[in-house]
Parts: C-alpha cells; sequence; structure tokens
C-alpha cells in the first residue's frame, strides 16, 4: 500500500500509527502475502489472533465496570452480541476497510471485499496493530468509539445473534451442502410448549437445541452447530 493510502486510512479510523509497517501487515490478507511469497510479505492472522483477546479484553472491562447491575450470564450474552461476526463486519464497512484490504486476486474477484468472515477478521487486525503500535489505552479508544453504537444497540437488546444465518454463511460456499431445520419433539400443554429442533446438513445431524418456540429452538440448535464446528 501506499503512503497516501496509509494516510486517508489513518484519517478513517482516527489512529497515526508509528509503525507504519503494522498497518501494512494488518491490511494484508493471506491470500495476497501467498502470491507475493518471494516478498516474504507477512499477513494479518496473527494479528487477528491477538486482536480478537485485546477486543474481548476491552469490552469485558467496560461492560464490567459500567454495569455493575449486570450478572455474569448477561454480562457474557453481551459480549457475544458486541464481538460477533456480523458486528464486526458491520464496524469494518463503516471505516471503508474493505476499500484497503490487499488480497490476492482469486479472493478479490470472488467477493473478498465485501465477505462478512473476512471483514470481520480484519477488523481484529487492526485492533491487534493499533495495540501494538498504541498500546491498550490507544486501543481502547478505537474499540469503544468504533463500536460505539453497537454497544449502545447490545445492551437495549436490539441486536439479536441470528445464529441460523452465521451458520449459513459459514457454509454456503459450498453449494452440495443443504441446512434442514427438523422439529422432533414437542412437550408441555399448548399454552406452554417445549420444541426440540434437530439441524441437519445433507441429513446429518449438527446439532440440537430446545425453545419456547420453534424459531427459538431452530436458533439454540444452530448455535450447538456452530460451537461444534468452532471446535
Amino acid at each position: 500500500m501506499n503512503i497516501d493510502g496509509i494516510n486517508k486510512f489513518e484519517a478513517i479510523i482516527g489512529y497515526d500509527f508509528k509503525k507504519k509497517d503494522l498497518l501494512c501487515e494488518a491490511l494484508t490478507h493471506s491470500s495476497y502475502a501467498n502470491e507475493k511469497k518471494y516478498k516474504k510479505c507477512n499477513h494479518n492472522e496473527r494479528l487477528e489472533f491477538l486482536g480478537d483477546s485485546v477486543l474481548g479484553v476491552v469490552i469485558s472491562d467496560y461492560l464490567f465496570i459500567n454495569y455493575p447491575e449486570l450478572p455474569e450470564g448477561e454480562l457474557t450474552k453481551t459480549r457475544a452480541k458486541i464481538v460477533c461476526e456480523t458486528t464486526l463486519s458491520n464496524c469494518a464497512k463503516s471505516i471503508e476497510l474493505g476499500k484497503y484490504l490487499m488480497l490476492g486476486k482469486g479472493e478479490d474477484a470472488t467477493g473478498g471485499r465485501q465477505r462478512a468472515s473476512l471483514l470481520a477478521d480484519a477488523f481484529e487486525s487492526i485492533i491487534g496493530a493499533i495495540y501494538l503500535d498504541g498500546g491498550l489505552k490507544s486501543v481502547r479508544e478505537f474499540i469503544l468509539t468504533s463500536m460505539k453504537k453497537i454497544i449502545e444497540d447490545a445492551l437495549s437488546g436490539k441486536i439479536f445473534i441470528d445464529y441460523k444465518t452465521r451458520l449459513q454463511e459459514l457454509i454456503q460456499n459450498d453449494s452440495k451442502v443443504k441446512i434442514t431445520y427438523e422439529i422432533f419433539n414437542e412437550k408441555g400443554p399448548d399454552h406452554n410448549k417445549t420444541f426440540y429442533t434437530h439441524v441437519k446438513r445433507n441429513n446429518k445431524i449438527l446439532g440440537h437445541g430446545k425453545g419456547k418456540s420453534k424459531k427459538e429452538s431452530e436458533q439454540n440448535a444452530a448455535k450447538m452447530a456452530l460451537e461444534i464446528i468452532d471446535n
């Protein structure tokens, strides 16, 4: 990336890097690095790993200090809403991150600049780079400023984690895979019924869940499937 591009992106995020190479690394996808092997080009996966942890610490600290009335379970749920792939990709879009990423030709041609998972990972890479360059104070300011609206929406209940969509996005690149949901049991009287759902991939059970509505049981089944896949 040239110096003009670096300056423009720094202006957008409100942070000037002392070590410009950290920003370049954060903006470099592995597909680009693989095409430039002879240049020993570093990609952003290590920074993503670091940024993920830093983000978790900053959001956990913010919620713990500012919302002492929230029990552990609610703190965990709120943090999960704030740091999920969808919200992080939206943050990335708000700072035009996709425009500045260095992608391999294939990744770029197949819509990598708009792909939610790629954008979310790159946003975490930026967090990791700012942390290394400016420390916890600087990265905390960046996170809480760029994610202010998302944090407010999560606390007010406006953000809902759509596990079914996340599961579909995870496997959407394989057109041969079919995801289906099947209610396999119902318990309780009509006014207080509990539904039990299997989520299947090509008729193989990926996970199961229960809920007071069919939609809730399907979401919980998708959540279990995501947890199993991630592990």
